[in-house]
């Protein structure tokens, strides 16, 4: 008789190329000899990457969507076609180093209050990229993990707030609460996803995790930054074949999140100054990319 499955992987696909496969092996190597299933939502890919889920078809299955679904929902897809308690949320351009998932579960067991638990996320070049984070408010675009003030003084508090840095946890803590994780990479308990209703389906693509926590954490969960656990993230794989659409989801989302949880009044006249800088900024993105 086959044991229930012990964990979910649930990943989107869009057009990830090979990085898909070899996210798939990572969380394969990673999980042998554990009971587990996996779901790969691909959304109207053209590049054949969702091909890949052939070579884990054991444990893995295809959802394929006709049309760009999105992120958020997408992962909703996978959450509602699997059913074991603890889901791995794995974006397809990211991959677990050894023993990532077993030090991020013994997080999530040892908080019981603990809902998602990330691990440190490492650039391919082995750089850390700042995935444990702050809040957003209207200066993260300017102190946040890509601002440009952040590279001049990332000493500020402000971009400190905004980034976590490792050093801030303190000597022989495993984990350190913190307000949001980048959905690139985390793992969470089934229930507490549930008990929010999953993913926000009005962000089409970012900001969905710093959603989804807040969230959590006003329902009296918390999340855990978890640096002994490590994955490394070649970042905007997908986003890469549809560049100016990455870049106006992620101002619209970002609207969306400001509109939800800092200015959440329909009159506020910060929602009309939120707009006008991002729309201006966004402006801005999609000429600096257009003369790349």
């Amino acid at each position: 008789m086959t044991a229930d499955p012990m964990y979910a992987a649930v990943l989107v696909n869009y057009n990830a190329g090979a990085e898909l496969e070899r996210a798939l092996r990572s969380i394969s190597d990673e999980l042998a000899g554990h009971p587990w299933e996996g779901v790969v939502v691909d959304n109207a890919s053209t590049d054949g990457s969702a091909a890949a889920v052939e070579g884990c078809a054991a444990h893995v299955r295809l959802i394929g969507n006709s049309t760009n679904a999105g992120f958020a929902r997408g992962v909703n897809q996978g959450l509602a076609a699997t059913k074991a308690p603890y889901v791995l949320i794995m974006n397809p351009d990211c991959r677990l180093m050894a023993g990532a998932i077993g030090t991020l579960r013994a997080a999530l067991d040892a908080h019981a209050q603990c809902a998602v638990a990330g691990p440190r996320i490492l650039n391919p070049d082995g750089s850390v990229q700042g995935s444990a984070r702050g809040d957003p408010d209207m200066l993260t675009g300017l102190f946040g993990r890509t601002g440009m003030l952040r590279r001049v003084v990332p000493f500020l508090p402000i971009a400190r707030r905004n980034v976590v840095a490792e050093e801030a946890i303190r000597s022989g803590q495993e984990s350190a609460v913190v307000d949001w994780l980048s959905g690139a990479c985390m793992l969470a308990r089934r229930d507490a996803l549930a008990a929010v209703n999953g993913f926000d389906e009005r962000f089409f693509l970012y900001w969905e995790d710093a959603d989804l926590c807040r969230r959590l954490r006003a329902r009296g969960y918390h999340v855990r930054y978890v640096p002994g656990a490590t994955a490394i993230h070649r970042v905007g794989q997908s986003s890469r074949t549809a560049r100016a659409f990455a870049i106006r989801a992620f101002h619209e989302s970002a609207y969306v999140y400001y509109a939800t949880h800092v200015a959440p009044a329909p009159l506020s006249p910060k929602r009309a100054v939120a707009r006008a800088i991002l729309h201006t900024r966004c402006l801005v993105q999609l000429m600096a990319a257009a003369l790349r």
